[in-house]
């Protein structure tokens, strides 16, 4: 990074108001250069705007083919401030309901901070003039950013501050939005990737320049993007994380299960994809609201805390995102699609392994212990076999294993069951909502008969309503 300030302000006919902006930026005697992009305004705006450059040397416009979006106007202006190295960004709108007057105050909060917000929410008297309606709307957009999105800041303003100079540039490109639903979604984004936002009180009043440029139908499209945030990150939540540790592929491995074509499966085409969305937001709700307690309560009972643990078949990992804190993890599983997915949602892993838990790539008595949900009913019971003696390998001398097992009378295998046979005979569609289940657990004799042969003691047994009668969790010891 070069260093230095930008200001970037988006127009779409504001003649009136543009070159009373640049007069009042300037004035506030700013080591910081000028952005403008217009949206070909029928107004005329653009072109004022070039006028103006020989009062203003440090303007620099834009001219868009269209009315293209607020979104995309901000999401380019990030990318052409990154290109050219700066270190600061400053964003706000022109018809002067964001004073430039606030633009140093914004600037002076960013020091310790990535992201600095004007906010509509500090102060009561923050929207002076407001009429009822307008206000109404605005007050509902903060009640669902803040209760169905969890976003503590104001979220629906544009003006903001960035530290190009800390913050990834990766992390704008997961902001998907063009419209107005880019703000909330960037700071949904933010939040997620633990960015550090501050906020500074500023004042709006009523547009005395101009009108709201956002229509009826834009506001309404924004209110649904707020659920489809909300869906989405239950469903997918690694769509909102910047990847992490990267997994060395191990050249030659096969996988004859392909998981890959699970974990990488592209989304259901329109009409075709309903039953895998419902099965993914339930699955993902499902594991970060019982699996993954379920699982933290079990682990933090068999193993002391710093325990070096492998995860084998780890999949996304949407359950051990708060095991990283207590345990040093091992994840390792033979998709690559699955370990990428696996780094997003858990960034602080000490370890991503690619490989088969038919073969783990490991020195004897490497690891205090092993874990994984769901993995051993997708084998037969001559592989559990095979796979049974590596787990016994790689641990060291009375080593504890925990298996989340599903049992052949758990709801899950009912439900998918059902499900499966109203999509596949009935309604003729085909495909699966899960990967094929081959061997459950027949109940804690069948459990015990098997890992009593490969050479485990039994040390735990359990099957009930924790978990809505799904898995059996098998605690077991290197004998």
């Amino acid at each position: 990074m070069k260093g230095g300030t930008l200001i970037f302000i988006p127009t779409y006919n504001e003649a009136t108001n543009a070159p009373l902006m640049c007069g009042e930026i300037s004035k506030l005697g700013l080591d910081a250069d000028l952005l403008f992009v217009d949206d070909s305004s029928p107004d005329g705006t653009g072109e004022l705007l070039e006028k103006l450059k020989p009062e203003f040397p440090r303007l620099t416009v834009h001219h868009r083919p269209g009315k293209l979006g607020i979104g995309s106007a901000h999401a380019g202006a990030i990318q052409w401030a990154y290109d050219r190295g700066y270190s600061t960004l400053v964003t706000l709108d022109c018809d002067f309901t964001h004073s430039p007057s606030d633009i140093p105050r914004l600037l002076q909060a960013l020091e310790g901070a990535d992201v600095v917000v004007g906010s509509r929410w500090i102060n009561k008297e923050s929207l002076p003039g407001w009429n009822l309606f307008r206000l109404a709307l605005t007050r509902l957009g903060r009640f669902l950013t803040k209760i169905v999105l969890g976003i503590p800041q104001d979220a629906s303003g544009a003006f903001r501050v960035y530290q190009l100079g800390q913050i990834p540039r990766a992390v704008f490109g997961l902001a998907q939005s063009r419209g107005y639903s880019f703000f909330f979604e960037s700071l949904f984004i933010f939040n997620r990737n633990g960015l550090q936002i501050r906020e500074v009180p500023i004042v709006l009043p009523a547009r005395t320049y101009g009108h709201s440029k956002m229509s009826a139908r834009a506001a309404i499209h924004s209110g649904w993007f707020i659920f489809e945030l909300l869906f989405e990150s239950i469903r997918k939540p690694e769509r909102f994380l910047l990847a992490g540790k990267p997994a060395e592929v191990e050249a030659g491995l096969v996988d004859p299960q392909d998981w890959d074509s699970y974990w990488n499966s592209p989304d259901q085409k329109p009409g075709e994809g309903a039953g895998h969305g419902i099965y993914d937001v339930i699955a993902g709700l499902y594991r970060r609201w019982i699996i993954r307690r379920n699982l933290e309560v079990e682990l933090l009972r068999v193993f002391p805390e710093g325990s070096r643990l492998l995860h084998a078949g780890c999949g996304s990992g949407q359950a051990d995102a708060g095991l990283h804190r207590r345990f040093r993890i091992t994840a390792l599983d033979i998709s690559t699609g699955a370990l990428q997915l696996y780094s997003r949602n858990n960034p602080a892993v000490r370890e991503i392994r690619h490989g088969s838990i038919f073969r783990l790539p490991f020195p004897d008595g490497s690891f205090d212990g092993i874990y994984n949900l769901g993995v051993m009913e997708h084998f037969t019971e001559e592989e559990i076999n095979r796979i049974l003696a590596e787990f016994l390998r790689v641990l060291k001398p009375r080593g504890q294993m925990v298996l989340f097992w599903p049992h052949a009378r758990a709801t899950s295998v009912f439900v998918l069951g059902t499900v499966h046979f109203v999509m596949n005979r009935i309604l003729g569609k085909t495909g699966q909502l899960h990967p094929p289940e081959i061997t459950h657990c027949r109940g804690k004799n069948h459990a015990w008969d098997m890992l009593g042969r490969a050479g485990f003691r039994q040390a735990g047994y359990r099957f009930g309503p924790a978990d809505g009668f799904v898995q059996a969790v098998l605690h077991a010891e290197k004998n």
